[in-house]
């Protein structure tokens, strides 16, 4: 008694195609240079402490996102997920807002 112990053929990424191809990877890593860019010159522009710091913050924030959302693939997960995670990142901003306040309200 012979059994069938071939593999159907599937392709790697059946069901996948939703993701991106690798010329988004390459798009996303543009905006990730340019905002990081933008990161360096803030430091070296010469503005009010504040709101440099905002500013930092707030870019900081969005390659937080791009990279969760394309290099992490969490824009493919299910939406319990996403909803951990950001509600993660969101206790993190609002305790880095604390601390900041602190810091300089407390001084």
């Amino acid at each position: 008694m012979a059994t069938d112990t071939t593999q159907p053929d599937v392709e790697p990424d059946a069901g996948n195609d939703d993701h991106p191809s690798s010329s988004q990877y390459i798009e996303i890593a543009v905006i990730l240079a340019v905002m990081t860019a933008l990161e360096i010159g803030l430091y070296y522009a010469g503005l009010p402490t504040g709101l440099t710091i905002g500013l930092l913050v707030g870019l900081t924030i969005g390659k937080f996102v791009l990279v969760a959302l394309w290099f992490m693939h969490l824009r493919f997960d299910r939406k319990i997920l996403s909803f951990l995670f950001y509600a993660g990142l969101l206790l993190a901003v609002v305790l880095y807002i604390a601390l900041i306040a602190i810091i300089f309200l407390g001084h």
